[in-house]
């Protein structure tokens, strides 16, 4: 048989067959020269060690300028604004000096058409107040130096904390559109105004200062400070108008202007005459340093004691209560205080965080006040209930603060008086939908408005948590109440615990939570108190309405029984008056604002304190030193004691009423606030057996 053979091309063509040896040498040359070109791109730990440099704050916040409020150019034109007025209203308090600031908004055109402020991208922000000024050495560091401030090191409140806000405002406005932060300032009529233009040298953080003179200003005292920004100006819920006016109502004692790129000008007068009591600063409180802190204070004291650094550096250490600490912690009162080494300081640390110390001063915080929250909430929002609510001062990991709560309710008689539009009809298959009102919930922090992330905020949860429902208003599971109301929840401290840089929410402490949802509750119990009382009057305004209707039938049928002789007229106004007095009369009215003018003075308005019924914001229209006009009302007349027929006893905790339905005890406030919202008086019927046991007791001993 004779075999196929292939010719030469054909052989020749096919590939060779490679040997196991010959692919596992070209394998292994391949990965010797991966292993060498990774070999010549490694980095010595000396060229490592070159690389690495300082990094300043400035460099560090120029690449993360969302953690300061530059997330985008809506909310970024709103923290230009925020910082410049902060540090205004600042200034201006600690000087003693009533605030006059002036807000002006301008677009700027670039060298491109002028457009629209919606459409504009670029503004300028000028803010201008009456302020002690600033000396001119520190002009260029106030403003173009981050972490530069006089308000971090002491333990006072006060709106700015960090000193970085209208510094990294200047750099914002370096960044997006190179220009420099201008400022005028002016410390007397005497004193020479001096114009500065200062920018931040990034690498460094240190100020470039481009060109400094004095000028001729109209203004006798005070700054201004002119910043150009990339923004976007909107309207509405989270914008510049807002802030401005939610400013307002928190701090009723500065005037605002405010002028819009619009062209318009809007002011918010000044309400309440009386500047806010100057903090004073405090030392800080031993339960409110860490460990850490206690090993740098023992290092940096003046004391040659650790008594007397104890005694000195702290608030609420007498000399005998650092003597006991010492001697709990077994360490000698006359020791040095570098002396105290790592393990006796550990000691001491403890000792003294399980020592009972008094609880700091709050001479620290100057809160709003109940009657200045009055007059900022009925200043800005109209509406038929108005409270306030502040709570005596807490602590939190040894800083003091105090929570304040506000409620506005109602649409005010203007919205009342409005007809209401009649319901369009649904189409087939088309529902109603929910177009309940919420209620909004507008935030505070040392005076100053919290705008964003109110979800993370503790002020947001609290109210969340609220049982409105127990208040007479509606509230659905997990959602806010339902209705046209307003919250306000202010807190005051020395140091408020921001959830970041940008402070814009309040980080969701136990103590702090708890203050407010009490605030909250004694707001909501006002809100419910007024709610039940004008539920009964307008019960009692119908029944009066249904006795109206058959008044003129009843003068016809008694004028025909006496034959035409009667006078019906007289009979009519008395029976309107028989009518009147049965169903409340002139507190019916009152409630309902059929008078034109509320109890306390207010029209359309009750205001409830922990007093009562009462006009606070009558305060607000005062010049300064006036005295307060008095008001009467008939719901704050003098309650008269009543006895109680029946015998309490022995070894019960009853209280009795007595005074203006004041009550010794725990229930005080509240048999106040019930006796004065009553709407009906004692019965004949049932202070007769109260008038009678006595003559019958009597009767019992003349027999005996």
């Amino acid at each position: 048989m004779a075999t196929k053979t292939s010719s030469p091309r054909a052989q020749s063509s096919a590939p060779a067959p490679q040997s196991e040896t010959t692919v596992s040498e070209s394998v292994a040359s391949r990965k010797k020269s991966t292993s060498r070109e990774e070999s010549s791109a490694a980095v010595t730990a000396v060229e490592m060690g070159a690389r690495q440099r300082e990094i300043s704050v400035s460099e560090f916040f120029t690449k993360n300028r969302h953690l300061l409020g530059f997330d985008n150019p809506r909310k970024a034109l709103l923290t230009c604004v925020k910082e410049a007025v902060d540090n205004s209203l600042d200034a201006c308090e600690e000087a003693g000096i009533l605030p006059e600031v002036t807000v002006r908004l301008e677009t700027v055109a670039n060298g491109q058409a002028p457009v629209a402020p919606s459409q504009a991208t670029r503004f300028r922000i000028t803010v201008t107040d009456n302020g002690p000024g600033i000396v001119r050495q520190q002009i260029p560091r106030v403003f173009a130096k981050l972490l530069y401030g006089s308000k971090f090191h002491r333990m006072r409140m006060s709106r700015g904390q960090q000193g970085i806000g209208i510094s990294a405002a200047g750099m914002y406005g370096q960044l997006t559109t190179g220009k420099p932060v201008k400022v005028i300032s002016r410390t007397g009529p005497r004193a020479a105004a001096h114009y500065f233009e200062v920018q931040i040298d990034t690498k460094k953080n240190e100020p470039l200062v481009h060109e400094n003179k004095q000028i001729d200003w109209a203004q006798p005292q005070g700054t201004e400070v002119a910043l150009e920004v990339e923004g976007r100006y909107q309207k509405g819920r989270a914008s510049v108008d807002e802030w401005l006016e939610q400013t307002s109502i928190a701090n009723p004692h500065v005037r605002l202007v405010y002028h819009t790129p619009e062209g318009d000008t809007k002011e918010y007068p000044r309400t309440y005459h009386e500047l806010p009591p100057s903090p004073k600063e405090i030392k800080p409180h031993p339960y409110g340093i860490e460990f850490g802190a206690l090993l740098k204070m023992l290092q940096d004291t003046k004391s040659h004691t650790v008594a007397g650094f104890l005694a000195s550096d702290f608030c609420r250490v007498s000399p005998a209560l650092a003597e006991e600490i010492c001697k709990a912690a077994k360490v000698s009162p006359a020791t040095k205080p570098r002396d105290v080494k790592h393990q006796a300081a550990e000691t001491l640390y403890k000792t003294i965080q399980t020592t009972k110390i008094m609880a700091p001063p709050t001479n620290c915080i100057s809160p709003i006040g109940e009657k200045a929250i009055l007059s900022g909430l009925y200043k800005q929002i109209k509406g038929e209930f108005y409270t306030a609510v502040s709570r005596p001062p807490a602590v939190y990991r040894g800083y003091p603060f105090i929570i304040e709560a506000g409620l506005a309710f109602g649409k005010g008689p203007d919205e009342a008086a409005k007809p209401q539009q009649a319901a369009v009809p649904l189409a087939e298959g088309e529902d109603q939908g929910n177009d309940t009102e919420q209620a909004r919930v507008i935030r505070y922090a040392n005076r100053v408005p919290l705008l964003y992330q109110q979800s993370a905020c503790a002020t947001f949860k609290a109210v969340l948590s609220t049982t409105w429902r127990n208040y007479g208003v509606s509230q659905s599971r997990g959602a806010l109440p339902a209705g046209p109301m307003v919250i306000f929840v202010h807190m005051a401290s020395v140091w408020v615990p921001f959830t970041s840089e940008s402070k814009e929410a309040i980080a969701d402490y136990d103590e702090i939570q708890k203050e407010i949802t009490l605030a909250l509750r004694e707001a909501g119990r006002r809100l419910g108190i007024f709610l039940r009382r004008r539920e009964r009057a307008a019960s009692e305004f119908r029944r009066r309405n249904i006795f109206d209707l058959y008044i003129e039938e009843v003068v016809a049928a008694c004028n025909r029984l006496k034959g035409g002789n009667l006078p019906t007229e007289k009979l009519k106004e008395q029976l309107h008056k028989i009518a009147s007095s049965r169903t409340g009369g002139l507190k019916t009215d009152e409630a309902l604002g059929k008078t034109g003018a509320g109890p306390e003075g207010l029209p359309h308005s009750i205001i409830v304190t922990a007093e009562g019924i009462e006009g606070e914001t009558e305060m607000a229209q005062q010049t300064p030193g006036s005295p307060a006009p008095a008001t009467k009302t008939a719901e704050a007349e003098p309650i008269t004691e009543t006895k109680n027929p029946v015998k309490a006893k022995r070894g019960s905790k009853e209280t009795l009423k007595v005074g203006k339905g004041k009550s010794v005890g725990a229930t005080k406030a509240k048999v106040g606030q019930q006796a004065l919202f009553a709407d009906e008086q004692p019965s004949t019927k049932q202070s007769a057996p109260l008038k009678k046991k006595p003559a019958q007791v009597s009767a019992t001993r003349k027999r005996k």
